[in-house]
């Protein structure tokens, strides 16, 4: 099988890198610079020459309070970009995994959503990403909805808290706004076998199970560098008024596949990658960084 990843060197990117490079199959990771994915002559020409099996599409625009203003801009990244990978796909006879977001729904709910569940976005990233999606899905390929992700190839939210633990004495964190922290090398894993499975094309979700909240999260943050979690202070969203309204429920059910270990499980897993203590060479329960094989492009924003 040979793969190709787009979003070249982002933080989700380089987490499948390491995991499709693990199978020992041929993978090409390509960045902006290698592939403009919103030049459709350029994606079908590539797609063909290089004849992939799956391509994972981790190229995302996710600048999500710019898209406010800039929306035509994020669209053409977030949805007619994907478009044109998927007919490229379908000319090349590849499978396109294309990864979305947990914004394509509206958060007013209080149950987790279910991959058929309604969409409703509100705000223009998720209306780009929905975009998206739909394009994948019309070509009969693979969605993976995913959310509050960290790892340790870019910012994240869990790396912002480590660094803040030491250098204030209390941190503000919003306490009403609910969702899965999900760890990039666990949705790479996540990806590369729902892309290997006889699964059927369609909606998955790809998330870590449980659920918290950005205060929760930072407190289990705050409890494993051994600081005092009580210096996290719970505030509403509305603290930190944002261009973009965000989601208050960001949950989502996994009804078509077993979801990702628990989000507590995943994030003590993933600490010494976080902290730069790991251990290289043993999979990503070791929070290996081996590349064996691979080739990988310029960073690129990933979803």
């Amino acid at each position: 099988m040979r793969w190709l990843i787009t979003g070249g060197g982002g933080m989700l990117a380089a987490d499948t890198l390491d995991r499709t490079a693990a199978t020992g199959e041929p993978v090409l990771a390509l960045g902006r610079q290698e592939l403009d994915l919103c030049d459709k002559r350029a994606v079908r020409d590539f797609v063909s020459a290089y004849r992939p099996r799956v391509v994972i599409n981790c190229a995302a625009w996710t600048a999500v309070d710019d898209a406010e203003t800039r929306e035509a801009e994020a669209l053409a990244v977030n949805g007619h970009a994907v478009h044109w990978l998927a007919e490229a796909c379908d000319l090349a006879g590849a499978r396109l995994v294309h990864v979305s977001t947990d914004y394509v729904f509206d958060g007013d709910g209080s149950r987790p959503y279910r991959e058929d569940s309604p969409t409703g976005p509100v705000n223009a990233y998720g209306r780009t990403k929905l975009a998206g999606e739909r394009a994948a899905l019309e070509h009969g390929h693979y969605v993976v909805r995913t959310a509050w992700l960290y790892g340790a190839h870019g910012p994240n939210f869990v790396r912002t808290m480590i660094r803040l633990a030491g250098e204030r004495p209390t941190v503000d964190v919003v306490d009403d706004q609910r969702g899965q922290p999900t760890w990039t090398a666990d949705l790479a894993d996540f990806l590369v076998r729902l892309a290997q499975s006889a699964l059927p094309a369609g909606v998955y979700h790809g998330t870590s199970a449980g659920e918290t909240t950005w205060c929760g999260l930072a407190k289990e943050i705050f409890m494993l560098l051994g600081a005092d979690a009580a210096r996290v202070r719970p505030v509403p969203a509305a603290t930190f008024p944002r261009p973009a309204r965000r989601p208050a429920n960001s949950v989502l059910a996994h009804t078509r596949w077993a979801p990702i270990r628990h989000w507590q499980e995943a994030l003590h897993a993933a600490w010494p990658v976080l902290t730069g203590t790991a251990v290289t060479g043993q999979g990503p329960d070791a929070a290996s960084t081996t590349r064996p094989e691979a080739k990988a492009g310029p960073q690129c924003s990933v979803a």
